[in-house]
């Protein structure tokens, strides 16, 4: 919700912040009914409210989990539970002296009525509207039933409920700042509920008696909730209150087009958190799902949005949740970290998984570097780097698709690296870095007449065991560095340059040979 600072229209700025709640509470049994800190830009304040009232499901554990989930997505409240405001209390289960004070204002003024009607009546009610093939609207005879017919039930102590008087003809219509003019004739809705026999509130009246005593107003929703607005419509109008202007956002969608749910994927933003999305991420892609600023920039920071949103760029229709893509865009913000930032997280999250032995050294900070171009996901780092550091010379060599590689005489081209390694000279030229790697390579080439595809795609192959991956002489150096830094923890899969040696040794090339023209079993020794 939020509470507008200026001219009708321009006191809320917003992302599809009800997404982003669904998202954070559908299984956690605490709804929140919230737009964003973009309400700030028009000089409006941004309320949080805890809608509370299904008391089973609602619980302080996961009214923490929601609280918790926003502000991790940076989505900053103004005024709320946690930190208080001049509107309080902040619970709906907190304000039961206030809806019960209205609710009697209503009885008063003969807006509402009790009613006696058992859970047996109101199902035959239902039966036979279900036969006639009507709305199933409220049938009873308490809307008129004299004072004494009343007296007496509540003498004997039937329990009862409070139930509003719906006007019988005509119709009701809102201008909704998505959708447009929005109207429902009134003799589909029939008599609801407002209070339950137990004295509990239900949600519609709750949230009217709190929009209006919080002077709320702006209303961004789900337009699951349209057909609630008819109900605080007609509340807003017996209570003398003014309405709030009402925007009801288009629902996402899974793939299918169904509405997403728990069997699409994760369900609450802490589970994407643990997946190792960024906020920023999410907010980003939450807020692409039905609007977009005009142009085709899809990468947007909180500020941006802050500035650039405005509710009459948001689509009616339903967007889809596109997990592919939200991973792509986690990936670009990933990217645009500070690099001493994102090169910490790399470094935090192997040394938090055991990958490496130290933080902060010189081969963890190389290793991110080299690595973040592939990277989506924080949480994607660990098998990247242990893919680095593995050599699956065995499988490499056995593949169709390094056939050609091991046609084109790659037993002269590892005969010759062997003979490099044995001397010295290729460790020395690694131990030198980049400069030293290009030298090597350059007088390498030249000794065994190759250039281009025909001299790298070998020295890829025999020195890290893969036919794809980063830049190779980033990867080599890499390679040695892990092996003379012991920053590579055992268990990380990790084989040293010494060990490929020996690998590469044990090769029969005259099998692997024969075997690529009728493969049996491999030629190459597996790493140990």
């Amino acid at each position: 919700m939020a509470r507008g600072g200026g001219e009708h229209g321009q006191g809320s700025r917003r992302v599809r912040a009800q997404e982003v709640e669904e998202c954070a509470s559908a299984a956690l049994g605490t709804r929140i009914d919230c737009p964003t800190s973009l309400s700030a830009i028009r000089g409006g304040k941004f309320v949080l409210r805890v809608e509370d009232t299904d008391l089973e499901r609602s619980t302080k554990k996961s009214e923490e989990a929601v609280l918790s989930d926003l502000s991790w997505l940076g989505l900053d409240w103004d005024e709320g539970p946690d930190i208080g405001g001049d509107f309080g209390p902040y619970r709906q289960s907190e304000r039961n002296a206030l809806y019960k004070e209205h609710a009697q204002k209503l009885m008063e003024s003969g807006a509402v009525y009790r009613c006696f009607c058992s859970n047996e009546e109101l199902e035959k009610m239902k039966e036979t509207a279900n036969r006639m093939k009507i709305p199933p609207v409220y049938m009873g005879k308490w809307a008129t039933a004299s004072d004494a017919e009343v007296q007496q039930e509540l003498e004997k102590g039937t329990p009862y409920t409070y139930r509003f008087r719906v006007p019988k003809d005509g119709s009701l219509k809102i201008n909704d700042l998505i959708r447009g003019e929005v109207s429902w004739n009134l003799n589909t809705l029939g008599d609801f509920v407002i209070m339950r026999s137990n004295g509990q509130p239900v949600y519609n009246f709750c949230v009217t008696v709190d929009d209006a005593t919080m002077r709320i107003s702006h209303v961004i929703r789900a337009e699951e909730h349209l057909p609630n607005t008819l109900r605080q419509a007609l509340i807003y109008k017996a209570l003398g209150f003014a309405m709030p202007l009402f925007a009801h956002v288009s629902l996402i969608l899974a793939p299918d087009k169904s509405k997403l749910s728990k069997r699409h994927g994760a369900t609450s933003v802490g589970q994407y958190k643990e997946m190792g999305y960024l906020p920023q991420a999410m907010v980003n892609y939450l807020a692409l799902l039905g609007w977009g600023d005009g142009t085709e920039n899809e990468f947007f920071t909180i500020d941006d949005l802050v500035e650039k949103f405005t509710i009459n760029r948001v689509n009616k229709s339903g967007a889809v949740f596109d997990a592919t893509k939200l991973k792509w865009m986690n990936g670009q913000h990933l990217r645009s970290l500070p690099s001493d930032l994102l090169i910490k997280d790399f470094e935090d999250r192997w040394r938090s998984t055991g990958i490496l032995l130290e933080s902060e050294s010189d081969f963890a900070k190389e290793a991110a570097e080299l690595l973040k171009e592939g990277i989506d996901l924080i949480t994607d780092a660990d098998a990247a780097l242990c893919k680095l550091l593995s050599y699956p010379l065995h499988d490499t060599l056995s593949s169709d698709e390094a056939k050609s590689v091991v046609e084109d005489k790659l037993s002269e081209v590892a005969s010759g690296l062997i003979s490099a390694y044995d001397s010295g000279e290729l460790g020395q030229a690694l131990a030198e870095g980049h400069d030293g790697w290009k030298k090597w390579v350059k007088s390498f080439g030249k000794t065994h007449k190759r250039k281009g595809k025909s001299l790298f795609m070998p020295l890829r192959v025999l020195l890290t065991g893969k036919l794809h991956g980063p830049a190779m002489d980033s990867t080599v150096i890499l390679v040695h560095k892990a092996s003379t830094s012991g920053a590579v923890a055992p268990q990380s899969g990790f084989v040293s340059l010494d060990e490929r040696f020996k690998i590469l040794k044990e090769v029969d090339w005259e099998s692997l040979q024969k075997q690529q023209e009728s493969p049996v079993e491999s030629a190459v020794p597996a790493a140990s």
